[in-house]
């Protein structure tokens, strides 16, 4: 082996102007939402232990440093080729494009283009490219220009970087998206570290990655999780038993997802047993909540009094029965959250507007002694009002990322734990009357950055309860899957041409901002969306009446013939009426009739 360097350097220092390949032999880019979320965490969370509001930009030169591992590379005279860590420096190349997407129109925008790309006679690459994924390349272009990429036919390292960028649109802190977000740019491009190990043939540097990754497999928390707890269980021949039962569940949950095991473990023991939280200000400790999502194997064994675990029989019970019957639920919850049910529509609804933190939520007012009749009753109560959570803040422009949602929820989950079916009910009805939010923020509903992530879901909603009440055949499931060939987009009425409307508006931006209303919006497939983009409201019109329902209802012809749909009208009087024009006006009419429609939806009884 000739010699290799190692040298520790910055973001900025690894990515500027920097070009790296990864080799079509190398496995594809296939990071989780686990992962994403706990990178995000990670650096927003170190962030925070450094930032305060009044600080000016130069100190950030003295916050701490984040040591983000190691990564192997092989370089020659004609490239440089990652050879371990395609996956921490591919992701943080989205999280770099979402920031940089963040930035558009503000003031103090931080120059990062040179982290994420770079040009050579004429031509824009990526910095960490596969030069035989034409998709690949076309996937990150549409995420750096903040546009919808059709991921159907992609290979598996394109749906998962698809995927990622929409986790962390999800999962980037509302607070760090004002005034600290170039204070987290700076911190994240010049105090995040890497060590670049360094070999200059590509032989060599497999020899490392070897070396350094083949030291023997290390036990995941789940399975010290299992030997602390089977090692308290006296009898052979019930710890026997034991072991079979974890495994089997074990088994079970991972055919879900790859480690799905601690996703559940994580949720079932923040349910049901922990009772702190780290409180939300500098330097605080963690505490049950946070410690279970780090080391829930140390965490039991530490609190194994507190959550009674004492004597064998209390492990053997643990094991035997809490275990299997809260994995069991937690099974039929991840189902239904992919699969839709009648019977528990909400879990899916709360899943489709990535509410993970539902799980936990849920399980926590489950008690192990209740009958299958009570279980399901609960997970509809809660489910439900989550539902109504979420559109409520989501209306009134209020964040539901992850991490500013935890802690609330937490609190909710500690609230209901193990309450019985009326206790649960007056709780939760006495916290939607306690809500400071009501669907009156729908009034000034309009999509952009924030609400898109929304907007495909509430739509969908409108649409397919307008159609089910009228009788038609409808799928939510159909409107909101990005998967299928030709997947729903949010469509404008109004055609993106400001030339048009300029004796209603003074200024493009006013032009802009009514286009963007709730009002404005419909769904349409995407080949539709696509053809019908910059066509006159008249030509519009009779290619909606092809469309769904609500499209649909724009066209006088809608209201012939058509007695359901009459009838729907009628007995929920909803104002629903042919538009042979599209005005402002109309616009606004529109939103009202939204509106109602929404409140019939979700301010209902959670009962």
């Amino acid at each position: 082996m000739k010699k290799i360097d190692g040298k520790e350097k910055s973001l900025s220092d690894l990515l500027s102007f920097k070009k790296y390949t990864i080799h079509y032999y190398q496995r594809e880019y296939r990071w989780g939402k686990k992962q994403i979320e706990e990178l995000i965490e990670d650096l927003t969370g170190e962030f925070l232990d450094y930032y305060e509001p009044g600080h000016t930009r130069d100190m950030v030169s003295s916050y701490g440093h984040y040591f983000l591992g190691s990564i192997v590379v092989s370089s020659n005279d004609s490239e440089n080729a990652i050879i371990d860590g395609q996956q921490r420096l591919t992701s943080l190349t989205l999280l770099l494009i979402y920031l940089n997407n963040l930035q558009v129109s503000r003031s103090d925008m931080i120059s990062i283009n040179h982290l994420i790309f770079s040009e050579k006679h004429g031509e824009k690459s990526f910095n960490i490219h596969v030069r035989e994924e034409k998709d690949r390349e076309s996937c990150l272009n549409a995420l750096y220009t903040n546009k919808e990429f059709n991921t159907n036919g992609a290979r598996e390292s394109v749906k998962n970087i698809y995927g990622r960028y929409q986790d962390i649109v999800d999962l980037f802190p509302e607070s760090l998206k004002e005034n600290a977000l170039p204070f987290f740019i700076d911190w994240l491009i010049y105090n995040v570290d890497l060590v670049e190990i360094l070999a200059y043939t590509e032989q060599d540097a497999h020899k490392i990655f070897v070396s350094m990754n083949d030291r023997g497999l290390s036990l995941t928390p789940t399975e010290m999780l299992k030997g602390f707890l089977l090692s308290e269980i006296k009898s052979d021949a019930i710890r026997n038993n034991a072991n079979e039962i974890w495994k089997k569940e074990i088994l079970e949950l991972n055919k879900i997802d790859k480690d799905e095991d601690a996703n559940f473990l994580k949720n079932w023991l923040r349910a049901q047993y922990a009772e702190t939280i780290r409180e939300t200000k500098k330097k605080a400790e963690k505490e049950d909540w946070d410690n279970i999502g780090t080391q829930f194997h140390k965490w039991v064994r530490d609190k194994a009094k507190v959550i009674g675990l004492e004597k064998s029989p209390d492990y053997t019970k643990f094991v035997t029965e809490y275990f299997p019957k809260f994995a069991d639920i937690y099974k039929q919850l991840k189902k239904y959250s992919v699969q839709f049910d009648p019977d528990y529509e909400c879990v899916f609804y709360n899943a489709n507007n990535n509410f993970t933190l539902q799980y936990q939520v849920i399980l926590s007012a489950i008690s192990p002694e209740d009958n299958n009749a009570t279980i399901k009753q609960k997970i509809q109560i809660v489910s439900r009002y989550l539902d109504q959570y979420i559109a409520r803040r989501a209306f009134n422009f209020k964040t539901l990322d992850y991490s500013s949602m935890k802690n609330p929820m937490f609190k909710l989950s500690k609230k209901i734990r193990q309450k019985s079916v009326p206790e649960l009910l007056t709780i939760l009805q006495n916290e939607l009357k306690m809500m400071e939010f009501a669907l009156d923020g729908i009034d000034c509903f309009f999509l952009n950055l924030y609400t898109v992530r929304y907007m495909r879901h509430i739509l969908a909603r409108i649409t397919h309860y307008v159609e089910k009440g009228s009788g038609l055949t409808t799928k939510f499931e159909d409107y909101v899957n990005r998967q299928i060939r030709n997947p729903y987009d949010i469509e404008h009425i109004w055609a993106d041409h400001y030339e048009r409307f300029k004796n209603e508006f003074a200024t493009e931006d006013e032009f802009k901002a009514v286009r963007n209303k709730f009002g404005d919006l419909l769904l349409l497939p995407q080949d539709k969306n696509r053809s019908f983009n910059d066509k006159e409201y008249i030509e519009k019109l009779s290619m909606y009446f092809g469309e769904n329902l609500l499209a649909k209802s724009l066209h006088e012809n809608c209201y012939k013939n058509n007695p359901q749909f009459l009838k729907f009208k009628q007995e929920e009087m909803l104002d629903f009426r042919p538009f042979p024009n599209f005005t402002k006006d109309s616009i606004e009419e529109r939103q009202q009739l939204y509106k109602e429609i929404c409140k019939k939806i979700w301010n209902v009884s959670i009962g």
